[in-house]
């Protein structure tokens, strides 16, 4: 006898559209199995229209927000247009990297058979701690060495790639490995190494208040995992450049 299979909590889309985009991406999201956290891509299961209702909704929810913190938005014109400011701030910009699919990427051949350390950097990153939504703000550099079977994508693109991925509520770590995992895949390089260093206002404008305080990390791949002398090539390279 086969398995029985759970009732779907809604039966049809006349159902499904009377509620909130939220809850019908999150429904698409469950339903495929798929993660929503933080800094995950969710682009692949909303449909036409729905940002702009996910922004219409994200105001109402900001607006209740400012209410709570007795915040009088009808007489304080500084603040009257704030939870709209709010949403599209949030879906359009900040967050983008969660809203939309990946930009446009052409790769291309290694034609001349490249096989030495190339360096993009830095990148300016922008992106915002998924523990308290305060900003992150730093640089990036990329250390790519390619291989005769590698693809090569345009210098823009290593910037485009990496604000797609920052534009997300994120934690530095697993920002860079993210990144790395976009790179790795397109490109095919023998070896790969991304450095970030940001400052986190969480902890310059809450909390302990240091305003100095910086993090590094670091990932490294292939040949920049095993070769000693190309990884310290690399990062020679970059303190020669962070001065």
């Amino acid at each position: 006898m086969p398995a029985e299979q759970a009732t779907p909590i809604f039966r049809t889309e006349e159902e499904l559209a009377r509620l909130p985009a939220s809850e019908r991406i999150r429904y698409r999201l469950v339903g495929a199995e798929c993660r929503f956290h933080a800094n995950d891509n969710i682009a692949d299961h909303i449909q036409p229209g729905e940002l702009d209702q996910l922004k219409a909704e994200v105001e109402s929810k900001m607006q209740e927000v400012l209410r709570a913190l007795v915040i009088d938005t009808d007489s304080d014109h500084n603040t009257q247009e704030t939870a709209k400011r709010v949403a599209k701030m949030f879906i359009d910009e900040v967050f983008a990297g969660r809203y939309r699919a990946a930009p446009a990427v052409t790769e291309f051949p290694n034609a001349s058979r490249l096989n030495e350390l190339m360096i993009v950097g830095p990148i300016t990153v922008r992106s915002a701690c998924s523990h308290h939504l305060c900003p992150i703000l730093g640089k990036l550099w990329v250390g790519v060495l390619p291989s005769a079977g590698s693809d090569l994508i345009g210098l823009s693109k290593y910037a485009r790639l990496a604000e797609w991925v920052m534009n997300r509520p994120q934690i530095q770590e697993e920002a860079v490995v993210m990144l790395a995992d976009e790179l790795e895949q397109r490109i095919r390089p023998d070896g790969l190494a991304l450095v970030m260093q940001a400052s986190h206002f969480c902890m310059h404008w809450r909390g302990v208040k240091d305003d100095g305080a910086l993090m590094r990390n670091s990932v490294m791949r292939g040949a920049f995992l095993k070769d000693a002398t190309l990884r310290r090539e690399f990062l020679s390279l970059l303190e020669r450049d962070s001065r």
